[in-house]
């Protein structure tokens, strides 16, 4: 092995990659100069590359302990820890850790402390340790329920596009109505202000706090008392003026448009005089989030308006989010709503602010694979590995910590992420990046633990190429994983559909996501006709139709000699769904959109200007909107939920425990 990847290896950051079993790719020796740049290691000549990676051969040889150790309860003490000397003296956050000796037994308490070392030769040396209970809240039964995109769910009361208030009638509807044990909704972060805003949910201003733009302004407590009622009503009809035309002229979504209005109503609930006790709940959450909503409502602070009044948005948010989880559960839901951690945030988000922990001049994306040749830039910045582990992880714990105070469940987008990302350097094709190694085992200890202390499962997005080392880490763990129906093949073998007895038991079972096409547009080929008018096919569209078709009528055939009725679209749907529920899988995710036909993909990876992605709202088979309230009354949907209460078992055992 040459310098460079010696150099390079001691930092986490590849040389080559596998896109397949049988096939190696040698990353550009350009990438990993670029990478390693960004990692604080300046190696563009020989003699620069020899002096870091005799400076790294160095210090390792002669550390004690490494930045972070993991100890799983019930497990052996970190071996870094066994292996110290005999009369090795450990302290744990300045105290002395209970008697305990290197090669002994019997984990520290569960959380994140500071260990310190001296050896009876004087050496001494010091980490956080992370101790973290085996696995994830899970339990052996199976809970139903559905995913939606909030924005796209609007009732008669929503200000043009979904909110909080809409969740939770959702929530209650479904809970009481189907028995539905658990929601997932997209990404609820704070978004990037812009001209027109970016609409994607996954690639927002900040992960650790949320957008107001999902208030509802009726159910903000202040809103009682506003003197000024005729301003507020004005709002209002500009409000449902915004939904009438999504809802009856076939706008779209426009977010920009919704924010000014509630904005404006939220200036005015700002200048009513709080209350005593609502003061003292404010000042509360202000001291409990810290320097962090500081910095984040400084950085929203840009548009003119004070900082507090900011903060006070976050707080309100925060407010209508756990309420929704309330009215999930009040519904009788096991889980509740289900919230989706974002893979990243936006370069120029209130999140970069700080302390530097995100790498400057690289983005993450994805290499190319089967279907993307090209590989994919994200835009997002990556996080430091180095500088994360020299936190003791305390950013991402603070991340973690602030999603579960309103989450029944955390979807962790893009989970692979915590092993390994791809950075691509500014400039360069996404084909010429290279994979960076994060410290896999401490990120899910965090991830664990921060899980536990909320009573909260987890969900793992692993769609795509993912290495057998992270699923079976993340299956060890008791993190569940994701399993889309039309992607559950023998790969391995003929590539015949998976058999229901033959899907693994931990995951979240679906027949398609957000950025799918949706189950009838699968059914009927719509996706096809679809990505053919705007130019994204790479094959021609008769090959394209014929091998589509062929795919489909292999899982017909399926359910046919399964026993399921598959005659016409509204009973393929329901057999499809009756299929998931044949596998063991734990959870079983109706999308929502599958429940009324609705044929278009809110999101079309691949295009930007083409198709309008992120701004849809939830329409009917002819592509009508439809109301919350059209929903619930819905025959199609109510057959279909009923349908899978029926398979599933009303009321079956959740697979988390209840948060306390």
């Amino acid at each position: 092995m040459d310098d460079l990847a010696r150099l390079a290896a001691l930092h986490g950051v590849a040389t080559t990659y596998q896109p397949a079993e049988d096939v190696t790719v040698r990353v550009p020796e350009a990438t990993v100069v670029a990478v390693l740049r960004q990692l604080g290691v300046d190696c563009d000549t020989p003699e620069a590359v020899r002096g870091h990676l005799a400076a790294a051969e160095r210090e390792a040889a002669h550390r004690l302990l490494p930045p972070v150790l993991v100890w799983w309860a019930g497990s052996e003490p970190p071996r870094e820890l066994a292996a110290l000397p005999p009369g090795t003296r450990l302290r744990l956050e300045g105290d002395e850790a209970g008697g305990w000796e290197p090669g002994g037994r019997g984990a520290p308490p569960l959380g994140v402390h500071r260990v310190g070392v001296e050896t009876p030769d004087g050496r001494i040396g010091d980490a956080t340790l992370i101790v973290a209970p085996e696995r994830a809240p899970g339990g052996d039964g199976r809970v139903h329920g559905v995913l939606v995109q909030l924005y796209s769910l609007l009732s008669e009361q929503s200000w043009g596009m979904g909110d909080l208030g809409d969740l939770a009638a959702l929530a209650r509807w479904a809970g009481r109505t189907h028995g539905v044990g658990f929601i997932q909704v997209n990404p609820l972060h704070a978004a990037v202000p812009g001209a027109p805003t970016d609409p994607s949910p996954y690639r927002p201003s900040s992960r650790r706090f949320p957008d107001p733009v999902h208030l509802r302004i009726e159910d903000v407590p202040e809103f009682a008392g506003c003197p000024d009622r005729e301003a507020l009503a004005e709002l209002a009809e500009q409000g449902a003026e915004l939904r009438r035309e999504v809802l009856d002229k076939g706008a779209l979504i426009d977010r920009d448009a919704v924010w000014e209005l509630k904005r404006r109503a939220l200036e005015l609930l700002y200048a009513v005089p709080r209350t005593r006790a609502r003061e003292a709940g404010y000042r509360r959450f202000r001291a409990e989030q810290g320097e962090a909503l500081d910095r984040h409502a400084d950085w929203c602070a840009r548009d003119g308006r004070p900082a507090d009044f900011h903060r006070w948005l976050v707080w309100l948010t925060d407010a209508q989010l756990g309420a929704a989880q309330q009215a999930a559960r009040e519904a009788g839901m096991a889980v509740g709503i289900v919230h989706d951690l974002a893979v990243g945030v936006h370069p120029q988000g209130s999140d970069t602010l700080g302390p530097p922990l995100y790498a400057k001049d690289v983005c993450v994306g994805a290499p190319p694979d089967a279907f993307n040749a090209r590989g994919q830039d994200w835009g997002l910045p990556p996080w430091r590995p180095d500088r994360l582990a020299a936190t003791g992880y305390a950013p991402f714990r603070a991340l973690l910590r602030g999603v579960f105070r309103y989450a029944g469940a955390l979807r962790i987008d893009h989970v692979m992420g915590l092993f390994r990302l791809w950075w691509i350097p500014e400039g360069a094709p996404p084909a010429d990046g290279t994979y960076v190694a994060y410290d896999g085992e401490a990120m899910l200890a965090v991830l664990v633990l921060e899980a536990h202390l909320a009573g909260a499962p987890v969900i793992g997005e692993d769609l795509g190429t993912v290495e057998p080392r992270v699923r079976a880490a993340l299956a060890r763990r008791g993190v569940l994983g994701t399993s889309v129906l039309w992607f559950e093949r023998d790969w391995a073998g003929d590539g015949q559909p998976l058999a229901p007895g033959a899907w693994r038991a931990d995951c979240l079972a679906t027949a398609t996501t957000h950025d799918l096409p949706p189950t009838a547009a699968k059914l009927a080929g719509a996706h096809v006709e679809l990505r053919d008018r705007l130019g994204l096919l790479t094959r021609p569209v008769e090959e394209e139709r014929a091998r589509d078709a062929a795919d489909t009528a292999q899982w017909l055939e399926v359910l046919e000699g399964l026993g399921l009725d598959a005659k016409g679209e509204e009973a393929a749907v329901r057999a499809l769904y009756g299929f998931l529920l044949r596998t063991p899988a734990r959870m079983v995710g109706v999308w929502l959109p599958d429940a009324v036909g609705d044929r278009r993909p809110q999101n079309l990876p691949g295009t930007w200007d083409q198709y309008p992605n992120w701004r849809l709202p939830l329409a009917d088979s002819a592509g009508r909107p439809l109301t919350l309230e059209a929903l619930a009354a819905s025959p199609r949907a109510n057959a279909l939920l009923s349908a899978v209460r029926e398979g599933a078992g009303a009321r079956t055992a959740p697979p988390g425990a209840r948060r306390v």
